[in-house]
């Protein structure tokens, strides 16, 4: 086991491995992404009992990465205060929260449960890239990171598949209240076997002054610059590609609803592939900008081959599908670990959270503006095609930067 320990932890106390540290750190995000789309994979339940259109499900989504925009900002400070391992604990109670507001069925509780999962969603990673940091080999990095991050779309197949499940075994407030037991396991858990991993050793300033401190440091290393550039640019192609995939199908190549359904599993499957699949690549050619911008490439030219979607036999869709999901669900872990290669000793945390705010508007602002593109043109292959300049930039932007010299 190689333990890279930071200078600032305790030498006393006990340290985590690698192994344990992923794993734990995985599990996090898996249950962290099923609190956020827990509500969507029984929405038409949901939104019967409390007699609303099920339409309202975007609401809510939007309102949890709203919260989680913010509280990524502020994350860094938290882990430099707190330490990571009581963040990440602080991340599971807030879905814990969220489980129980939910099942509630009190629309004004679900309101500030969603808010509380979003927090716990933003504090997430900026905490969990600070302990992968302390322990992971530099030429491990990516595909460690990446690893993390499969996490994310194994937490939307967990979700998809075990809250229609349990609600058909019960029902859905009994589905949610189960679901809350699974962060509370990982408290423990990360309780147990992290219970050395400390704070910082230096005074942590003000989380308004850290924020600030943070888009400073940002603003003027162009290395994190570009990647929070790439983060926008990228997630606003991950959430449009997931959003419209089964409508795409549907509406511009005459699928039926259920087929069309199983090809969008099949890309988030694609995508969980995808995130480890590019973080070895990374390794492999000790490249992450080299890797980020291939990525735009063929993101960008899948994007713009969905324009002739309906010229394409049906075997051709499935499969240029999967390759999107592979390539536009993959990026986030190699993108995590720039992030903490170019993290001045002791800040990966603070400035991933800075990073990540810009993934967040991304996230927010993709979909809506996919949306708004096709009332313009009434053709989602257009929209695809439009989107795919984020691909072909953010290809431009990252390969300038792996070309250029790095400044020490």
């Amino acid at each position: 086991m190689s333990d890279l320990i930071a200078a600032e932890a305790q030498p006393s106390h006990h340290t985590s491995s690698l192994g344990q540290t992923l794993f734990a750190a995985t599990l996090v995000q898996i249950v962290a992404t099923a609190s956020v789309l827990a509500l969507t994979a029984i929405a038409p339940m949901v939104a019967a009992d409390l007699k609303i259109g099920a339409y309202w499900i975007g609401y809510q989504i939007s309102l949890i990465y709203f919260s989680g925009m913010f509280s990524s900002a502020v994350a860094g400070t938290l882990v430099k205060r707190f330490g990571p391992v009581r963040i990440e604990q602080a991340a599971l109670l807030c879905c814990v929260i969220g489980f129980a507001g939910i099942a509630s069925a009190n629309i004004p509780l679900i309101i500030i449960a969603s808010l509380f999962i979003g927090i716990g969603y933003g504090l997430n990673n900026p905490a969990a890239s600070e302990l992968l940091s302390r322990v992971t080999p530099p030429h491990r990095r990516n595909i460690v990171f990446s690893l993390k991050q499969s996490g994310v779309p194994l937490g939307g197949i967990l979700a998809s598949f075990a809250f229609p499940f349990l609600t058909h075994a019960f029902d859905w407030q009994t589905a949610l209240l189960i679901g809350a037991a699974a962060p509370l396991v990982i408290m423990a858990l990360m309780a147990a076997t992290h219970a050395g991993q400390a704070a910082s050793r230096s005074p942590a300033p003000s989380v308004f002054k850290g924020m600030m401190e943070e888009q400073t440091l940002i603003w003027h290393n162009p290395r994190l610059r570009t990647l929070s550039a790439l983060g926008f640019a990228y997630s606003a192609m991950q959430l449009s590609a997931s959003a419209f995939t089964v409508v795409t199908l549907v509406h511009d190549a005459g699928w039926p609803l259920l087929a069309a359904g199983s090809v969008a599993a099949t890309m988030q499957l694609s995508g969980a592939f995808g995130r480890i699949f590019w973080g070895a690549v990374a390794d492999r050619i000790g490249g992450g900008f080299k890797t980020l911008s291939l990525l735009g490439l063929l993101g960008g030219a899948g994007f713009a081959a969905l324009f002739w979607l309906s010229d394409m036999p049906a075997a051709l869709q499935i499969v240029l599908f999967i390759l999107i999901g592979a390539v536009t669900i993959g990026w986030n872990g190699v993108l995590l670990a720039e992030v903490a290669h170019n993290a001045p000793e002791g800040r990966v945390g603070a400035l991933t959270g800075g990073v990540l705010v810009y993934t967040f508007i991304g996230v927010i602002v993709g979909p809506s503006s996919f949306a708004s593109v096709y009332a313009l043109t009434g053709h989602y292959g257009a929209s695809f095609l439009l989107f795919s300049t984020f691909g072909f930039l953010g290809m431009i932007a990252a390969w300038r930067v792996h070309r250029a010299p790095r400044q020490e």
